[in-house]
Formats: C-alpha cells, structure tokens, sequence
C-alpha cells in the first residue's frame, strides 16, 4: 500500500500530460465561455491539436496555461498578449533553474 501512495503523485503527473481534453471540456475545467478560448488560442498561449474547434483536442497542461492567463487579467489588468510573455518568460526561468541544478548535481 505505501508503494502505491508513493508512485500516485507520478502517476497524477503523466496522466496530466497525456490527458486530451475537446473544447468544451476545457471551458468547463476553466470555467470559461469558448470565445475566451479561442482569444487565447489566438494568442499563442496554448495550441490545439486539430484543425478547427469543434475538433480540437488540448493537452491537460493548458488548463493551468489558461488559469495563470485569468489570474494575470484578473490580478493584474494584463491583456492576454502581455500574460503569454509573462508565462513563457516563467517557463524560460524554470528551464534554467533546472539546467543549473543539473549542472550543479553533475559537477559541470
């Protein structure tokens, strides 16, 4: 029983990055109409998988892409535009975090 409480966090984490979610889906998980969607779509913050809406497929890690959109309109008054660069310069940040400690651990 231990072992499987703690191989669930793992488990948790791949099934996020493989889940597939429709349109409608990811309104519902981000509690947005689709037009808010497809704003951000349009902005480069996330990209679907398939050639229109009604056949998009999203991967489970854009819901928190769209969340920390919201958050930054919300919290901030940043427009969607301004909020892609904040995220993508966050994830620029932690990519080099971690090629440091990397680089630390190994001894480079």
């Amino acid at each position: 029983m231990a072992n499987d409480e703690a191989q669930s966090p793992l488990t948790g984490e791949v099934l996020e990055e493989e889940m597939e979610l429709t349109l409608v889906e990811l309104c519902r998980a981000c509690q947005v109409p689709a037009e808010r969607v497809i704003e951000i779509v349009a902005e480069g913050v996330i990209e679907p998988l398939g050639r229109d809406p009604a056949h998009w497929r999203f991967q489970g890690v854009n819901v928190q892409r769209i969340r920390f959109v919201l958050r930054m309109e919300h919290d901030l008054g940043v427009n969607i535009a301004g909020a892609a660069l904040a995220l993508n310069l966050l994830e620029e940040l932690e990519e080099l975090h971690a090629r440091l400690r990397y680089e630390d651990d190994n001894n480079l």
